[in-house]
């Protein structure tokens, strides 16, 4: 009893906080879409995957970096733990100036590639050069979360997500519809809230004192490699989304043109609020599994993992239903047209039999980065989209636009099943060696 209290400590503020930045990614659509139209929503849809960049870099980073702090303080090794945080904070101010030049750069040509052309490239290009120049809060608020959430803090973590989100809310109104600011305003208010959650992180920082240790004793290199290793596979879960957002949109203009463009962005916003509460339950046991691997605590690791997939598999069954039974009203939330609305209620009921799918590999996956099975962890996530990009070749051009919608599933079934097969190998491995160790 006592320890599932401990698990859900920490695994129900992560799920809130998860779920309003999955309400944070589409406040923006649907302050957009109610206030300028189809187009604008389609150009908001397109142009997100960068914005999800800057935040999956941040995760990747931020998370990689916590993973290895846990461990550490787990294995009682203080000074090292300090030793990622610091670390982890510099390549957060880096990778936040970088992304800062790409962007402006070169998100003309990327929204070509994604499928924009006409009002819809041109409104999408106004959205991201702002976003541009925020890059570096949306960099560092994603990333310093985790590291609250692995010193304890999972109720500020929480309490931080919740901050930006009102603040981005308030100004979405503010700029959006009761000021003419349009798409600039809409990407102001993503990255001023942003700016907020950055600022409660380092209040946490500051009053508990948590301060990051910058000198590394000749071990940089170690450090900043290990990071980056541990960073990849959440990176890839974070925006692995995002690829899909990117190959089915394309896939959807090639076969059904602007309008299943316009008809997919309302499932692909529905779709990320479920997708990060699964995910909230996953980085949410996150800790709680890279503290007991530190410490050696096999029992304790795999109770985790049982009560994870348990947990998320049952907010994935409530997800379905409660989606199924709204479909006919989901895509009016965003301002849809009524044709558009009609489309959604009929293509829904495809997307949603894969978060079952999802609830399992999601959990399977942070088990694999937070026990440093990296190896296996980055083939599950990119495993994913690698599989949807082959099914989106074969599958449309058999049935049409419903090859697109259905290849989405395919590829989430995948994932599931590469992730149990995964599982089970570890355990004959495990039962193998156990034996081995009797004799």
């Amino acid at each position: 009893m006592r320890f599932s209290k401990e698990f859900f400590r920490y695994v129900l503020p992560s799920m809130l906080a998860f779920a309003l930045s999955g309400i944070y990614a589409i406040a923006d659509g649907f302050f957009v879409g109610n206030a300028l139209g189809d187009n604008a929503l389609a150009a908001i849809n397109i142009a997100y995957p960068m914005t999800a960049l800057l935040q999956a870099a941040g995760t990747g980073v931020g998370l990689g970096g916590a993973i290895e702090y846990a461990i550490c303080m787990g294995a009682k090794d203080q000074v090292r733990g300090k030793q990622y945080f610091g670390m982890s904070l510099l390549v957060l101010l880096g990778t936040g100036a970088l992304f800062t030049l790409v962007l402006l750069l070169c998100a003309p040509g990327l929204l070509t590639l994604f499928g924009a052309s006409g009002e819809i490239h041109a409104l999408g290009l106004e959205y991201i050069h702002c976003i541009a120049y925020g890059a570096l809060f949306q960099v560092l608020a994603t990333g310093l979360v985790p590291f609250i959430r692995n010193m304890g803090g999972s109720v500020t973590a929480m309490a931080a997500m919740m901050a930006g989100f009102v603040t981005n809310i308030a100004l979405d109104y503010l700029f959006v519809w009761k000021l003419p600011f349009g798409m600039t305003g809409a990407a102001a208010a993503t990255v001023t809230g942003q700016g907020v959650t950055f600022l409660v992180c380092l209040l946490f920082f500051l009053m508990k004192k948590e301060k990051p240790l910058l000198r590394f004793e000749g071990k940089g290199w170690t450090l900043f490699s290990t990071l980056l290793k541990a960073g990849i596979s959440p990176f890839g879960l974070t925006f692995s989304p995002n690829l899909t957002l990117i190959f089915v949109n394309k896939s959807a203009v090639l076969f059904g043109g602007a309008l299943a463009v316009t008809c997919y962005a309302p499932i692909s916003y529905i779709s990320a609020v479920v997708m990060l509460l699964l995910q909230g339950v996953s980085d949410g046991s996150q800790p709680l599994l890279s503290r007991s691997f530190g410490e050696g605590n096999a029992a304790k690791t795999m109770a985790v993992r049982r009560l994870a997939y348990g947990f998320s598999f049952l907010v994935g069954l409530v997800c379905m239903g409660v989606l199924f039974f709204c479909r006919n009203e989901a895509a009016a939330l965003f301002g849809a047209s009524r044709q558009v609305t009609q489309m959604v209620a009929d293509v829904l009921p495809i997307f949603i039999w894969g978060y079952l799918c999802i609830s399992v590999s999601r959990v399977t996956t942070a088990y694999f980065y937070a026990t440093n099975q990296h190896a296996l962890a980055a083939v599950l996530i990119y495993g994913e989209p690698v599989f949807l990009g082959l099914s989106l070749l074969l599958v449309p051009p058999l049935l049409g636009i419903t090859g697109t919608w259905l290849s989405v599933l395919f590829s989430q079934v995948f994932a599931m099943g590469l992730s149990l097969l995964f599982i089970l190998l570890e355990r004959k491995r495990s039962r193998h060696a156990t034996k081995s160790d009797s004799h």
